[in-house]
Order: structure tokens, then sequence, then C-alpha cells
């Protein structure tokens, strides 16, 4: 026992060193201003991990990351550290963290097939909310097959499944699930989820395909009253052969109706404006029109082959004209239509007063990626003159 010289000295010190705090601050205590910063530092109160672990910094978190990573500890011991890293990743949302420590914790190969299956099926959720369905449902279909039973990578597959639109694929996750776990209501609801899906997506296959014969039906009444009408459609891929005006003339307009195809029918126009069959019977095509002393062009989207072409030119340059023509020349009765055979490099002159229909039979027209198109000239004009010198023109 110590002498009461002793404790009089002991208790001496102790009083001077009270005294101290009393007229002294200490250094490194905590401020009103840094408190919530120092207290993020310290492992158990810290609200987020850092992205670099600084020893000099955060000197707690830098021992307890060597703990975790200690080589020397058993395998499985350090796949269970990474696990609860994982774990801390996730529910701080950065996925791609945890994925890297569930993926590491996977790599020690402990030999435990709880564990491995946890840590696929933590992964799995992982790369669920990064929106990676397909390496979730990989992670999630190799966590069911080291346990079957496993809920929560039942469950995973199945909504990786749906989110894929795998829905058929999705109900079998479902059913091996409720095999083992009957009453899960999770489970449950993603089976009528996905039953629910999956008759949606077939009822809209089947309309899709209703309509698509629909379509094909309406098309090929379409090619059936353009071959009736001896109306050529230029088959790309099939140069017209250059020929005199008789025989081979009439025999390469003959294999042109007889190789009518619904490929001849697109129409290459923005608008995405086709041919069509009205209820009458009569087709009403996409139509062309081309100035090129002006660089401009007009397109008419549905032009009634019983129409004539004065018809729409009166339409088109009638009391307001254009604001190209500066010169105010394109009048209704001012204008020379042309359409041009490429095959026979020669331009063939419309009356304005036919029929559409009349020019789309003639045997050297060819309609073109499934649009009509027709040169609009003014008559007289120098451009005019100009433009059709040195070409070979012939009218009907």
């Amino acid at each position: 026992m110590a002498s009461p010289a002793t404790q009089n000295d002991s208790d001496d010190g102790m009083d001077e060193f009270m005294d101290k705090f009393k007229s002294q601050r200490y250094n490194n205590a905590f401020s009103e201003d840094n408190w919530e910063e120092e207290f993020n530092k310290i492992p158990m109160f810290m609200r987020t991990a850092p992205e670099e672990i600084d020893p000099q910094k955060y000197p707690e978190l830098s021992c307890l990351q060597a703990i975790i990573h200690d080589e020397d500890r058993p395998p499985e011991e350090q796949a269970k550290s990474l696990k609860d890293e994982g774990n801390a990743f996730f529910k701080e949302k950065n996925y791609q963290k945890a994925i890297v420590a569930y993926t590491a914790g996977l790599k020690k190969k402990c030999g435990d097939q709880d564990l491995d299956a946890v840590l696929l099926t933590n992964r799995a959720a992982a790369h669920f909310y990064l929106g990676n369905m397909r390496s979730a449902l990989n992670d999630a279909a190799a966590a069911k097959k080291i346990k079957p039973d496993h809920l929560k990578a039942l469950i995973r597959g199945a909504q990786c499944c749906i989110e894929l639109h795998s829905f058929s694929e999705a109900i079998q996750w479902c059913d091996e699930g409720l095999k083992a776990h009957p009453t899960d209501k999770k489970l449950q609801e993603l089976r009528a989820a996905a039953d629910k899906h999956k008759r949606a997506a077939e009822r809209d296959a089947r309309k899709a395909k209703a309509k698509d014969k629909k379509l094909h039906g309406e098309k090929e009444a379409v090619l059936a009253a353009i071959k009736d009408r001896g109306i050529r459609l230029f088959q790309s891929g099939k140069p017209r052969q250059r020929g005199s005006d008789s025989e081979d003339e009439d025999e390469s307009s003959a294999a042109a109706i007889g190789q009518l195809s619904l490929d001849g029918l697109s129409s290459q126009e923005v608008t995405g404006a086709q041919v069509f069959l009205d209820e009458q019977g009569s087709l009403h095509w996409p139509v062309l029109f081309l100035y090129p002393e002006h660089q401009q062009s007009d397109f008419i989207s549905a032009f009634c082959e019983n129409n004539c072409f004065i018809d729409h030119l009166a339409v088109m340059f009638g009391e307001e004209l254009p604001p190209w023509d500066m010169d105010r020349k394109y009048h209704p009765r001012n204008l020379q239509l042309y359409f041009e055979d490429e095959g026979k490099e020669t331009f063939y002159r419309v009356n304005p007063e036919m029929s559409l229909l009349k020019v789309l039979q003639h045997r050297r027209f060819f309609v073109k990626a499934g649009t009509p198109s027709f040169i609009v000239l003014v008559s007289g004009s120098a451009f005019c003159k100009q433009f059709l010198t040195g070409k070979n023109i012939k009218s009907f």
C-alpha cells in the first residue's frame, strides 16, 4: 500500500494535471465546426466510405481494410469479410464497388457453398440495379445451381427475365421457386406479372401478324391492279436494256410487268407515302414534280390516277405562286411537263390535259422507287431551251 507521503504526492500531481484543463484547451478536441467531419473519419460512425482509403487520413479504416484483406486468414474468413464489405457498398448504392467486393470474395474459392450462393445472389442484385440484366441473370442462375431452393436467387432470376421480356422463362423461374416456397408472396406476384406480360405480348404479336397479313393483302391487291393496268415498276438491280421502239421494247416492257414485286412499291420519300387502292378501285400515287431551273420540287402524296395534271398544276400555281418564282413565270397554262426514259436517254413531253393513268401506261414509263416523277419547265424560257438542247425529245 502506498505511504501517506506517496498518496499526497499522487494527489498533488493529479490536482496539478487537472488544473491544466482549466487553463489550457485540448488541441485535438472536436469543435462545433468540425465534429461531423471528424466523426465521419471513424469507421463506426461513417455515413459513406471514401473513394480512396488514405492511411494518414483514415488510419482506423486502413487498419480494418488490412485485416479484411489479410491473406494469412482462412479463405472462408476472407470471403465473408469481402461479402460484408460488398454489403456496405451496396447499402450506399455504390453497386460497382459492391460487385468488385463480391467478385473478390468468389475468387477466394472458400468451398462454402452457402457463402458462394450468397455472394452470387448479392452480385446479381448489384448488377440488377445497374441495369446489367443479363449479368444479373447469369449470377442468379449460378446461385440456383449451387442451391436450387435459394429464394433470393429465384426471385432475382424471375425479375431479370421480366426485365428482359423473357416472360415464359420468368414463369419457369417462379414455378421452380414456388415448389420450394409455395406461400412466398413475392414469387406469386412475379408469376402473375410475368403471366400478364406474356399474354399481352402474345396478343400484340397476334395483332401485329394480322396487321402484316392485312397490309400484305392490300399490297398484293395494289400489285394486281398495277399489273392489270400494264404499269411498269423499275426493279432495282435489274437495269432496263436499251433497244429499238419495236419488238425488243415490247418484250422488255412485258418482262418488267412479269417481274413486278412488292419491293417495287417501296417509296423513298420522307413522307413514307405509298400507292394505294381506294374503295372505288382507283389507284392513288405519290408523285414528285421537279423544277430544275430553281432546284425545287413539289410532292403530291395521293395523286388519283384518273385526275389530269392540269388539275394539280392549277392548284399549285393558282392565285398564290411559290416564293421561289421571283419572275412570276410559273402559270398553269405556261408549263411543259416531261418524264425521262433513262434507259433510252429520251425525254417524253406530257400533255397536261392527260390523266396520270394515261401517262403511267406509256410503254417507256417506269415507276422508280414507287414514286412517279416529272420535270416541269416554263415554255419558251431560256432555261427550257438550254435544258432541252441536245436531248432526244418525243411526244405521245
